[in-house]
């Protein structure tokens, strides 16, 4: 069914987008999605209440009441405040917009409902997008979207409805993502990434930090791994920023539609310039950074506190990231950061002697070179790096090649499947000697061509460059027993065969064209 839903509403979506481009029309489509979300959750919430108050054995039963008593019964807040559901005023409710879907004004009353709904539910103040009155689509399109945003029925079970919701709106923020090209990975990290990050950090219980969040895609999985491990979805903490106000919306948004606690900030904000969280010491770091970015510095970050292992360049925030991440974390806390691959090697104004800085200090933990072709927007080749102030493993830093773990999913983009995440976090655990369930994963090995643990001395000795393929070797390959002069003999007596055949074809096309009048 969710399939279902997640390619009838994006088919339609591509349809309404008429000549607005994506980067415009997602926040129409996520909007409508959250609204009728919050109206369908406290409908269902609503349902429950005259069920119960319909039932005598029930603490809420309601006897005698007249249809107009309990309906003003249902009216009450408190009830829905009470089961963690959003009050909805009634003329922001779904189906007063969806009988209103073709009038000429459904822009505005849209706008007023949302606005009324962030009156009433302080949570999400300044945080709803309101841009329907003066969203440039042909006339009777926005109705169109309403009546198609309204075939989702997100039922009655309010776990389900999350669930499903949940699916939903991460299908269109990848699926802008694609569409929208290069802007899309500005607020969407592929699931993949940030699956293997958490899957690494393992962020059970405590704060959770993401100081360029995007869409708040780290803080949804790391949930996700949570509630898997056995945990509870309050057992986290999280806390995040952003600087871009439409993103830092739908951060918020894809957060409270799963009923995670969360803060953002008091507004989107840069986050070296002005830092939300400046006190915080966070137990996991999670973070995809902008790579490479050159516009980022300001007269007031010199000297700044957070630059503990070296000035980081003007030109290029890769290290100023690294070194504000290590800032937040805990003594106890980890960090999972995607970069560039340059920032493994880069010597450039100051990088190399920051990056040499970090390995002496013993807070670079493990080092992860990833497949191409994982994001929406680059092609630039990216890598995880993992801080930590107390390692398990001191002196050491685990290499992991997983460049050859990708699989295609499409033409153009790759992905890190559920069988490689595990045998690169299966790896780290067993390189930290982590214990699950009383019992070791598994004894850690170095593995040619994918993994070793290097001492320090020795990546000094490299000029402190931390590529994984400069340390892990070259995959062993299975030795046949057979002979090199018989092997060669063999395989030069196939190419000649093969470039019989070519020449074979060659003059066979020849003929062809020939034939119809062509010769060359």
């Amino acid at each position: 069914m969710i399939d279902d839903i997640k390619r009838t509403l994006w088919s339609a979506a591509d349809k309404l987008r008429a000549n607005m481009d994506a980067a415009e029309y997602k926040h129409l489509v996520l909007g409508l999605i959250f609204l009728k979300y919050i109206s369908d959750a406290f409908a269902a919430r609503q349902a429950e209440l005259r069920a119960r108050f319909a039932d005598k054995n029930d603490d809420f039963h309601f006897p005698g009441a007249s249809e107009e008593d309990l309906t003003a019964e249902l009216e009450d807040r408190d009830y829905y405040t009470a089961a963690n559901t959003f009050w909805v005023p009634e003329a922001a409710r779904w189906e007063s917009l969806r009988a209103a879907a073709k009038q000429p004004d459904i822009g505005k009353r849209i706008d007023d409902a949302l606005t009324a709904i962030e009156a009433e539910n302080p949570k999400l103040k300044g945080i709803l997008d309101k841009r329907y009155g003066r969203a440039q689509l042909p006339d009777g399109k926005l109705g169109e979207l309403v009546d198609l945003v309204s075939t989702i029925g997100f039922g009655s079970d309010a776990n389900a409805a999350r669930d499903i919701l949940g699916q939903v709106y991460e299908y269109f923020l990848g699926q802008f993502a694609s569409a929208e090209g290069k802007k899309g990975g500005q607020f969407y990290t592929p699931a993949s990434i940030v699956k293997t990050l958490v899957a690494v950090l393992a962020p059970h219980k405590g704060q959770v930090y993401d100081p360029c969040c995007g869409s708040g895609g780290m803080f949804v999985q790391s949930e996700k791994f949570i509630e898997a491990h056995g945990g509870k979805i309050g057992d986290v903490s999280i806390y995040g920023q952003e600087s871009n106000p439409t993103t830092w919306r739908l951060a918020a948004m894809n957060l409270a539609i799963r009923g995670i606690d969360f803060n953002l900030g008091k507004e989107p904000a840069d986050t070296f310039t002005r830092n939300q969280h400046p006190d915080l010491r966070a137990d996991f770091v999670l973070a995809n950074p902008p790579f490479n970015i050159s516009d980022w510095w300001h007269g007031s970050l010199e000297g700044d506190a957070r630059w503990e292992y070296g000035d980081p360049p003007h030109g290029n925030a890769n290290y100023a990231w690294l070194q504000h991440m290590l800032y937040h974390l805990k003594p106890t806390g980890r960090a999972g950061i995607v970069l560039a691959n340059g920032s493994m090697s880069s010597s450039q104004n100051n990088e190399g002697v920051i990056r040499a800085a970090m390995v002496d200090a013993d807070v670079v933990e493990v080092m992860v070179a990833l497949p191409g072709q994982l994001f929406f927007n680059t092609q630039i080749p990216a890598c995880l790096w993992f801080l930590a102030r107390q390692k398990k493993r001191k002196g050491e830093v685990l290499f992991i090649d997983a460049r050859k773990l990708g699989k295609m999913i499409s033409r153009v983009q790759a992905e890190l499947d559920d069988v490689a995440i595990a045998r690169i976090s299966e790896t780290v655990a067993a390189w930290r000697g982590e214990v699950e369930d009383g019992a070791s994963i598994m004894e850690y090995e170095d593995v040619a061509g994918f993994c070793r643990s290097v001492p320090q001395t020795e990546i000094a000795q490299h000029g402190h460059v931390l590529t994984p393929g400069r340390y892990v070797g070259a995959e062993a390959v299975e030795d046949d027993d057979e002979a090199f002069a018989e092997k060669m003999q063999k395989l030069t007596e196939k190419l000649g065969e093969q470039l019989a055949k070519g020449a074979e074809l060659d003059a066979l096309i020849r003929q062809k064209l020939r034939g119809l009048g062509y010769e060359f």
